[in-house]
């Protein structure tokens, strides 16, 4: 098979027009402390130590073996691609209060005040 350019492969995987998925393909996604993307095999680990096998690419941007391959290595930081970004307004410590204060009124249910019962309606 030829290569295309522009293609990646990743362990034994390739994106030359296959749609075999086998475990080699199989990846664990986690977000590294400096907010980076790591990679790391779920089938493939160092025999001796037990670390997993990460995938990276070296300077002319290709696979690096995933032994050689440690997650501290900026060969193996990638830049996460954001899906949906949606912006959330926080509520205030006052409209808490607010929302709290109405489902108890509304409730009609008893309450306790200092060891005694007392109904909403009186306080």
């Amino acid at each position: 098979m030829k290569r295309k350019p522009g293609l990646t492969e990743t362990v034994s995987c390739t994106a030359m027009n296959e749609d075999v998925f086998t475990p080699e393909c199989k990846f664990k996604e986690s977000v590294f402390e400096n907010y980076y993307v790591i990679y790391s095999s779920t089938l493939y680990r160092q025999q001796e130590s037990g670390r997993a096998w990460f995938l990276g690419l070296n300077k002319e941007g290709q696979i690096m073996k995933g032994n050689r391959v440690k997650k501290t290595k900026p060969s193996s930081h990638f830049v996460p691609k954001p899906i949906e970004v949606c912006m959330y307004r926080e509520p205030s410590l006052h409209e808490i209060g607010e929302k709290q204060g109405r489902s108890r009124k509304s409730s009609g249910t008893p309450t306790m005040n200092g060891g005694k019962v007392v109904n909403q309606d009186s306080t």
